[in-house]
């Protein structure tokens, strides 16, 4: 067998196999945290299916010395727990490696390869000695396995003891069982194998600044930061966790501290449309409104948010995307709404987007968005992804600033309404392309029709060709001012680079880990938000060429840079990624090093 796994201390990837709805989730959350709490960069990938159980389950954590943010490519240890998909997850162990199996049963099929090792232990059988209750013995498994790889890799056993100890402090019969099953995995594997594997983990000291959070989480908490107060949405998968941490910290943060009265508004609307439609009213009347959906929502969303662009209200929507098109996979992650929404709704609109690539980002991009929303008077569209959005990643602790006072742009007080004698709503006073607005029952001077069909610069009904054209002509001017306002691009450089790559979103941690490992200079740029301003115009055309790195199947960056920035297609060539998993470094290192080998044998 050869061995693969020299210098693989605490730079491997653990992929467990599991069966949906069988509790294995929170016992593999609990390896990667604890992984974690040792000081060890980790990130973890879930893969689970749209039904609630029975299919495959499949979760992916990274040891990672370097903090890597992306999947590698590869597998070191499989925990192969699955009958259903023994074959496949024997397939996918990379040579040198090793597989951990349930061997209550014969399993014929593990010895199919001689290139990895097979690891046997007999988790059933440990727990259905051990357990009366079969329910607990299912859920007990999960732990054992867990125990078993501490074993193998080293970890420290009383973190784990303590991260159960403190999730089942009020479940006494519960921790029991917990920590019964973690030592029947340990002291099996202890005694069986030879530990820890050459493939394991020794403790460190990066990750004491960190966090744990995933991108949902974070929007959250940042919308709480930003001073949003009313949130309106239907659920779907994956953004529905985005307004229960959004309602959860509103319990917390949003609450009157002596009467207890609910100080925030939380929604489940009907459907989609009528969610924007409640989001819009809110935003209207002076409060920072928001929802959140995915593709399929988005679609019915855009008669809402054509209207929003055209009679300028303030909205923030996050967009955490999964694979279309149509429902598709529900829980696959792609980054294939970009046209739908920097686009959405009919006739000439084009929405502000900005493009988190993890939590942290999410966090205060959430910020970002709702001051832009407010400045601009226009929709902002956050477009966030299931891998983000529903994962767990390592980020630097979030700052909260108390001195942070919301943008809340051009919006006339009473005394400036009385100073101003006449109001028209959609005049340009300062020639930027935005226009003064007043919140409704402040001054009766102030009052203004809200017209999403055809109106003039005082917000009256027209036909008239000529102030029908000015109003549109003026809407574009401010959508190109916003260049100067959204969040810049993210460059890096290398000396002598003729080739450039470009990225928006989650793939952000896959490109920067192969740059190095190129075999020419290259330079890299991150799109962070949409418009696109002379920035990235000029950076395409100081290259040979441009790889633009995005996950979808249409190449939609490239075809949103090639429309705005009038760039020859010929420059930029796309690497696509639209499996429904997230995109992985070695994904982009071959098809990189191939496509730069082509050029060097032409």
């Amino acid at each position: 067998m050869r061995n693969n796994n020299k210098n693989r201390v605490n730079e491997f990837v653990i992929k467990l196999a599991n069966v949906n709805g069988t509790g294995s989730a929170s016992a593999n959350t609990l390896l990667m945290k604890s992984i974690f709490q040792m000081g060890v960069p980790v990130v973890g990938k879930n893969f689970f299916p749209s039904n609630i159980q029975g299919l495959p389950t499949w979760y992916e954590i990274r040891v990672t010395r370097g903090a890597h943010k992306a999947r590698s490519g590869r597998v070191d240890i499989m925990v192969a727990m699955n009958a259903q998909t023994y074959k496949q997850d024997v397939r996918e162990v990379s040579p040198g490696g090793f597989l951990l199996y349930d061997s209550s049963w014969p399993r014929e099929e593990m010895m199919a390869r001689d290139d990895i090792s097979v690891l046997g232990v007999p988790l059933s059988k440990l727990c259905n000695d051990a357990f009366d209750d079969p329910r607990v013995r299912i859920l007990m498994k999960n732990i054992t396995y867990v125990g078993a790889l501490a074993a193998l890799l080293a970890l420290d056993l009383e973190v784990i003891r303590a991260r159960l100890s403190k999730a089942y402090a009020k479940k006494a019969t519960m921790l029991e069982n917990n920590l019964t099953a973690l030592d029947l995995g340990f002291d099996f594997a202890s005694r069986h194998f030879k530990c820890p594997l050459p493939v394991h983990v020794e403790a460190m000291d990066k990750t004491s600044q960190h966090m744990m959070i995933d991108g949902n989480t974070a929007a959250g908490l940042g919308c709480v930061y930003a001073g949003a107060t009313v949130a309106a949405w239907y659920p779907i998968t994956p953004s529905t966790s985005l307004m229960d941490a959004f309602n959860r910290f509103c319990e917390r943060f949003r609450r009157d501290p002596d009467t207890g009265a609910r100080r925030f508004c939380v929604v489940q609307a009907e459907d989609e449309l009528a969610a924007m439609g409640m989001v819009l009213g809110a935003s209207w009347a002076g409060a920072r409104a928001f929802t959140a959906t995915s593709g399929p929502g988005v679609s019915l969303m855009a008669e809402f948010l054509g209207f929003a662009y055209y009679a300028e209200i303030p909205a923030v929507l996050f967009n955490v995307q999964r694979a279309g098109p149509s429902t598709g996979l529900p829980t696959r992650t792609q980054q294939s709404d970009l046209l739908a929404c920097a686009y959405a709704s009919h006739g000439d609109t084009r929405q502000i987007l900005l493009f988190p690539s993890d939590p942290e980002e999410c966090f205060y991009f959430a910020v970002r968005a709702f001051d832009l929303a407010d400045r601009l008077q226009t929709p902002v569209i956050v477009m966030s992804d299931l891998d983000i959005g529903m994962n767990d990643w390592m980020c630097p602790r979030l700052e909260w600033d108390e001195s942070y006072e919301p943008d809340r742009g051009k919006v006339l007080s009473e005394e400036e309404i009385d100073r101003l004698g006449d109001f028209f709503r959609y005049e340009d006073k300062d020639g930027d392309g935005i226009c003064y607005r007043t919140y409704p029952g402040v001054h009766r001077s102030g009052a203004y029709f809200t017209r999403g069909s055809g109106h003039n610069r005082s917000g009256g009904y027209t036909e008239d060709p000529a102030e029908y054209k000015e109003v549109l002509d003026r809407l574009i001017r401010k959508w190109e001012g916003a260049f100067a306002l959204v969040p810049q691009p993210v460059v890096i450089r290398k000396k002598d680079a003729r080739t450039g790559i470009i990225a928006i979103g989650s793939s952000d941690g896959a490109v920067r880990e192969v740059l190095p490992r190129l075999n020419e200079p290259v330079d890299y740029m991150r799109l962070r938000a949409f418009p696109a301003n002379g920035k990235v115009k000029k950076f395409i055309d100081s290259h040979e060429r441009v790889f633009v790195v995005e996950q979808n199947r249409d190449a939609q960056l490239c075809t949103l840079l090639k429309a705005e920035l009038d760039i020859q297609s010929r420059k930029l060539i796309p690497v696509l990624h639209y499996d429904g998993f997230p995109i992985s470094s070695g994904h982009i290192e071959r098809i990189l090093l191939d496509a730069m080998s082509e050029e060097s044998v032409a």
